[in-house]
């Protein structure tokens, strides 16, 4: 299935010509990782951190799946509200999981400050819209929440709101503490980092049978190579065959996003929030370093991305006219724009960590909207179970068999 379609921004952003081959021979190492994404690429920094060999393969080009149609906002708050969380898992799991979230985008500044080329990443502070007057009741209920266990965030009135921006909304949070990153120029600097330290990496390398003998993996590859290695890691964009019907409504769905050429000015956008907001499917935005806007939403429950030119236009328009309706004096015109398909749980939540069944083997489904957030988080619990340490206790929050799923009406 193709993952998106349309004409991408970030690869543009790109000008090093580094790659990465296929597979030629057969391999023995501690780890595979089966995906060179932002998930694959953050998995093997950690791994190989911690002294284990690791080989990434990637069946098309590395960072060329749902990295190169991530909009890169780095949150910690996520699709479902922290009390709407606390309703559904119990207050001490949902705050322990918005804190390890937390703790994620720090991990992932941390992780940007070391690498060797510039990858746009810049602390930014979030937006979060009512988008309706129906909707005040929960921000409140919400900054409330975020407030009581020691998150950083402040209530917006419609007069508070009015007063700094060019657009009105009965209110809004401003929650600090977030950033956002050129996701492309992200994956493919720390992918050349992960070379440097050990990692072997291939392109063009699909995985077509996976078996176990003696309690060690064999990964065999469409050109009859095997990999052996102690533990395998799925750090894919949807659902692998192995786990295939296994998880509990994690659903393919479509999503929109475009950008901008460059804004004159960007002055009418005190600090450069990123913007999103209550209504479901929910609208979001944020700029770039070249002062570009990045606007995306319009999701559909449809899991095959629109190939149409026509009728992704279409979509793309209301896109457009969304930026024009709160931004009036921001007017350059779109130059690119996708349609790409994307992961959602039935509790909003992603599904990390080893394989109920299959001893060795881990996931790394970042499904939701803060998929780069779940893949820091997701790097240090994988890692944490293969040394046989105690894992971070948010593990119990995000396995594939936890009991939040078990036999759940959500």
């Amino acid at each position: 299935m193709e993952h998106h379609y349309g004409n991408l921004y970030w690869p543009t952003t790109w000008e090093r010509s580094e790659t990465y081959t296929p597979l030629t021979r057969n391999l023995r190492k501690n780890v595979a990782i089966i995906g060179g994404g932002m998930s694959g690429s953050i998995c093997a920094h950690t791994l190989i951190e911690a002294g284990l060999s690791t080989v990434i393969l990637e069946r098309d080009e590395i960072s060329g799946g749902s990295t190169s149609a991530n909009t890169g906002l780095l949150q910690y708050a996520n699709d479902v509200m922290l009390y709407e969380l606390c309703d559904q898992i119990g207050t001490g799991p949902a705050v322990q999981f918005y804190a390890a979230c937390r703790m994620a985008v720090h991990q992932l500044r941390e992780l940007a400050a070391r690498l060797p080329q510039e990858i746009e990443f810049v602390d930014r502070s979030s937006l979060y819209l009512a988008s309706s007057v129906d909707d005040v009741p929960k921000l409140q209920r919400e900054y409330e929440m975020l407030t009581r266990y020691g998150f950083d965030v402040e209530y917006w009135s419609a007069e508070q709101l009015a007063s700094r921006f060019p657009f009105t909304k009965p209110a809004a949070l401003l929650l600090h503490g977030d950033a956002e990153v050129n996701p492309y120029r992200f994956v493919r600097s720390l992918m050349e980092d992960n070379v440097r330290r050990g990692v072997e990496v291939y392109n063009q390398t699909e995985v077509v049978v996976h078996r176990t003998v003696d309690g060690q993996h064999l990964l065999e590859t469409a050109n009859g190579h095997i990999v052996e290695a102690d533990h395998v890691v799925y750090a894919i964009g949807y659902e692998p065959e192995e786990l295939r019907g296994q998880l509990i409504k994690a659903d393919i769905n479509r999503s929109y996003a475009a950008v901008t050429a460059p804004q004159h000015s960007l002055d009418v956008w005190p600090g450069r929030y990123m913007i999103w907001e209550t209504a479901r499917p929910y609208l979001y935005m944020r700029t770039t370093q070249d002062g570009r806007v990045v606007v995306g939403g319009l999701d559909e429950e449809q899991s095959v991305p629109v190939a149409d030119d026509h009728a992704r236009a279409r979509r793309i328009d209301k896109l457009e006219r969304s930026i024009r309706s709160m931004f009036p004096t921001l007017d350059q015109p779109i130059e690119y724009e996708w349609c790409a398909a994307f992961g959602e749980s039935r509790d909003n939540l992603p599904f990390i960590g080893s394989d109920p069944s299959w001893p060795g083997v881990y996931y790394c489904l970042g499904y939701g909207g803060n998929g780069t957030v779940y893949s820091m988080l997701a790097s240090g619990i994988v890692r944490d179970l293969m040394l046989g340490r105690e894992p971070h206790p948010v593990w119990q929050t995000v396995r594939l068999d936890r009991p939040s799923l078990a036999g759940s009406s959500i």
